[in-house]
């Protein structure tokens, strides 16, 4: 990537990061209302200090950073950097400011510019670039942290989100797929995480996908017909989770009126029953296609599918924050609307290797007790996805956007 190119990436993303907060009061920045959420403020600066401690400490002669006490606050979880503030008490931190945040984003962007506009590339051009994508995943969470965040509040607050109108989604079809070697990763020839590398071959039998992701009408089935209560369905930690949390439908699924509703950043409203299912776990998913006679996808066998031209969804560039209908005929949103559990555990492909240094702390760490979700959201910027992209959670995880594609055949 030519440096030109580079620094206008980087000034994209930043610009995106900021405009997803401007609808925020300053004290919609500092809410933390659960351990796995964090706050805006957290997230504003907590991408910066990325760039500060990989690309302008080692390599912007004179640099000097804002406040030396930055550097353990908004540390994540890098261990071979130094300490890090505890992860569930972010919500905490009344100080730094959001002004004083934004501030630090600033006095961030000022030293990268000045790296960036020397115009020429350099090995630290890769960590940049890295740290753009880096970026864009926290944009996708700054929108789920935030929706979780402002969820709980009574006065369900908004985020200045469109509401969508919804048209009748196609019906449901099987999509046939064959089966034989395939090619599964990263191929190398443009940025990539890690975790998606190397490119190596599966065999992969002959077997079926669902068009189109599975609808909150279609989910209200299993709900309905006592999916939540019979034990039969779940794996046996799924039905833990329900019984000792009470789970009954979707998260941010409320009675009301002997109805269904559901709170989006539009506000509390009616549920969107043509839109895809959201906010499941991989529990539910499991669950209900098991009750459809059914099953999740391999992440080997989503990857080969969405090989197969197909009609993109809803991603974050399109701004509504919520999954859409689908509305075309044939293979639809395999990216876009909602991450789709896979039957997968998130492990490394054959010949995975760390980066180096504390980079290496980015993805391999984690390759254990998380499940492989593919395709992006809403929430997910179009530059930041990509067939191979490979997403993780804990089977146990609802606040992303994730939801449903069923697979038929064994």
């Amino acid at each position: 990537m030519s440096a030109e190119r580079l620094l206008q990436q980087y000034l994209a993303v930043r610009r995106l990061t900021e405009r997803l907060c401007a609808p925020l009061a300053t004290e919609d920045y500092v809410v933390q209302a659960m351990p796995d959420v964090s706050p805006a403020k957290w997230h504003l600066a907590h991408v910066s200090w990325f760039f500060e401690t990989f690309v302008l400490r080692p390599h912007l002669s004179g640099f000097r950073p804002l406040d030396e006490r930055y550097a353990m606050l908004f540390n994540s979880y890098y261990n071979a950097v130094g300490p890090q503030f505890s992860r569930p008490a972010r919500g905490h931190l009344s100080r730094p400011t959001v002004d004083e945040v934004y501030a630090y984003r600033a006095h961030v962007d000022k030293g990268m510019m000045a790296l960036l506009e020397q115009n020429r590339v350099e090995p630290w051009a890769a960590i940049v670039e890295l740290g753009c994508h880096h970026e864009q995943q926290h944009q996708e969470l700054l929108v789920t942290d935030l929706k979780y965040n402002l969820s709980v509040n009574p006065l369900r607050p908004t985020l200045g989100a469109r509401r969508i109108e919804h048209a009748v989604p196609v019906p449901l079809a099987r999509v046939p797929v064959a089966g034989g070697i395939a090619e599964i990763g990263h191929d190398g020839g443009a940025f990539s995480f890690d975790n998606e590398r190397p490119r190596h071959r599966v065999l992969l039998a002959p077997y079926e996908l669902g068009s189109r992701l599975v609808t909150s009408a279609e989910y209200r089935e299993f709900v309905d017909d006592g999916g939540y209560a019979r034990p039969d369905l779940w794996l046996s930690e799924g039905w833990r989770a329900v019984q000792e949390r009470g789970w009954r439908a979707p998260l941010y699924w409320e009675r009301h009126d002997g109805d269904w509703a559901a709170y989006t950043l539009a506000g509390l409203g009616p549920l969107a029953a043509h839109a895809p299912v959201a906010h499941v776990s991989y529990y539910e998913a499991d669950a209900y296609a098991r009750w459809r006679g059914a099953r999740l996808l391999t992440e080997q066998e989503w990857e080969h599918a969405a090989g197969v031209e197909s009609t993109p969804g809803t991603l974050l560039d399109e701004s509504p924050l919520e999954p859409a209908a689908a509305a075309a005929p044939g293979l639809v949103q395999m990216t876009g609307d909602v991450w789709e559990w896979t039957a997968s555990a998130y492990l490394p492909y054959p010949g995975f290797r760390t980066l180096e240094g504390a980079l290496g702390e980015y993805n391999g760490k984690f390759m254990v007790n998380q499940m492989v979700l593919r395709g992006g959201s809403c929430a997910t910027p179009r530059s930041h996805i990509r067939r191979t992209y490979r997403n993780f959670f804990p089977p146990d995880a609802r606040w992303q956007f994730s939801g449903i594609r069923l697979a038929f055949g064994s």
